[in-house]
């Protein structure tokens, strides 16, 4: 059966999903540390938690899971890696994290985790953007997540 899914109102959801996502959120902020110091913070049973824990998320959570890892072979000269930045940024992607080797041989690598959940385009154009620059000796896409 394909799942389906609803946006629906906060006050209109039994008491349990709602407490079931105050518990997510308590762990999320360390304010918890276990699964049981959780629920007992807010009043729910541990079931109750692992019936509804994988049915319940915030929508910028859902959003923000669209994160690809991309690998860049650039040559090292100044300004390659701001311009690369530059075509990520005008795409709408943000960069989340950034990995840079030493230049060796005139090219230095760069790993690049990007948010694409709010892209102006396809991800395959964004892509196509940065092999085009010049410089820029090999762009590709080594995760998605």
């Amino acid at each position: 059966m394909k799942e389906r899914y609803y946006l629906v109102r906060e006050d209109i959801l039994p008491d349990a999903v709602l407490k079931t996502m105050q518990v997510k959120q308590l762990l999320e902020a360390g304010d918890a540390k276990t699964v049981h110091e959780g629920v007992e913070q807010v009043g729910l049973s541990r079931s109750a938690f692992y019936k509804y824990k994988d049915g319940i998320h915030l929508i910028h959570q859902l959003e923000r899971e669209r994160i690809v890892t991309i690998s860049i072979d650039l040559e090292h000269e100044s300004g390659m890696l701001s311009k690369v930045l530059g075509s990520v940024a005008v795409h709408g992607a943000n960069v989340l994290t950034i990995h840079q080797s030493i230049p060796l041989q005139g090219r230095a690598n760069v790993v690049i985790s990007v948010e694409i959940s709010h892209l102006n385009e396809e991800l395959g154009d964004m892509l196509d953007s940065l092999k085009a620059i010049p410089g820029v000796k090999r762009a590709l896409i080594i995760g998605q997540g």
